[in-house]
């Protein structure tokens, strides 16, 4: 199976030996595409001096984690790839038959359109905080007794998926620049029938360590949460718009009642701006189930 492995970089200089090494000793060796977000420390004469093998591309500017995919998928499906590997730069394959492992399940499941192995934290100890809150894992005690285990999301740090997934479903949303994009194509795999596990006794590590979130950086994932549920496709259009557009108002009057003013502030902002967003959140939902390839 020819598959391509593609990260997108960002000042990702202390993690590349972990990620691009683990990449090298595969059993099933994929070819590397990395497109570099105009990172500003030493990752791309790393990548020239030490990983020749690498195809690097500089992007010039920082596209985000969906452009800077996109670019690399395209060229996956141009190539004629039959699988890609999307892998966080922050995040290595913990065993050398790792990715022999997701193809071989692939072949064997053709139902499930995104494989993964599990995300462990980078000390490999345990399910990493944000793999464990999607999949209800506590340990690895808990791990499931099965060769592959369905889940309602996993984010991609490491996602296997077959190119006739993209061919299928189309690739990331460009409604999307920096979180929310991963969600909002599990969504749209779901409505075009297809599903997303994990394999529970194969294992990559994801070195972010879990820390409560900056106020900045919570209410910009909350606002791009509720963009994912405007754009949510398994959804009508008025529940989508409930979820959407009319929750953060919710939150809005709870934080209003709990004398966070503030807080409440930010919630109507998050509320506007998506109103703001409508006529590329209908864009995206139409090509979405009518058009997927024409998204990106």
């Amino acid at each position: 199976m020819r598959v391509l492995a593609i990260i997108v970089t960002y000042n990702a200089e202390p993690w590349l030996d972990r990620c691009l090494g683990s990449l090298r000793r595969q059993t099933l060796r994929p070819d590397v595409l990395v497109l570099d977000n105009a990172s500003t420390d030493h990752t791309v004469d790393r990548i020239r001096r030490d990983y020749p093998d690498v195809t690097l591309i500089e992007n010039g500017a920082n596209l985000g984690f969906a452009r800077g995919n996109n670019l690399g998928l395209k060229r996956a499906l141009d190539e004629g790839y039959e699988a890609t590997l999307l892998l966080n730069a922050d995040a290595w394959l913990c065993e050398d038959d790792t990715l022999q492992r997701l193809a071989e399940a692939h072949r064997q499941h053709r139902d499930f359109g995104i494989l993964s192995p599990v995300h462990l934290t980078g000390n490999g100890d345990k399910p990493e905080h944000g793999f464990a809150t999607y999949t209800h894992l506590t340990s690895l005690d808990s791990l499931p007794d099965a060769d592959l285990t369905e889940a309602s999301f996993i984010d991609a740090a490491v996602w296997f998926v077959p190119t006739a997934t993209w061919q299928r479903i189309g690739l990331f949303a460009p409604l999307f620049y920096h979180y929310g994009e991963d969600l909002n194509l599990v969504h749209r795999l779901h409505y075009h029938g297809l599903r997303i596990g994990y394999l529970p006794h194969t294992f990559a590590c994801h070195d972010r360590e879990f820390r409560p979130a900056s106020r900045k950086r919570f209410f910009h994932v909350e606002g791009t949460f509720h963009l994912a549920e405007y754009a949510h496709i398994g959804r009508s259009l008025p529940s989508a718009f409930a979820f959407g557009v009319l929750a953060p108002l919710k939150k809005s009057v709870k934080a209003l009642l709990a004398g966070r003013f503030s807080d409440a502030r930010l919630y109507v902002g998050i509320s506007l701006r998506l109103l703001g967003r409508t006529r590329e959140v209908l864009r995206t939902r139409r090509l979405s189930a009518h058009d997927p390839q024409a998204l990106a």
